[in-house]
């Protein structure tokens, strides 16, 4: 009986070994590696977005061109349309 007891104990810390050393730490790597990526990520985006609005504020205003049916006024709810051929 005190074998069987052993081999079981055994057995249970292998299953153990293997599910912390093949499942759990691989995963907690990964996982901490893709929050770095994500992060880097965000950080060259919000540069980006701080490099656009620098160069939006330096460069003048420039007039927009609305080409579609303001000047029309009352019916808002048609927008024309050209077919490409």
């Amino acid at each position: 009986m005190n074998l069987f007891r052993v081999a079981f104990e055994l057995f249970v810390l292998y299953l153990l070994y293997k599910l912390i050393f093949d499942f759990i730490i691989p995963v907690a790597k990964t996982t901490s590696k893709v929050k770095k990526q994500f992060s880097e990520m965000n950080a060259q985006m919000q540069e980006k977005m701080n490099q656009q609005a620098a160069a939006n504020q330096s460069a003048p205003n420039a007039p927009v061109s609305n080409t579609t049916n303001a000047s029309k006024g009352k019916n808002d709810d048609y927008i024309e349309f050209e077919e490409i051929k």
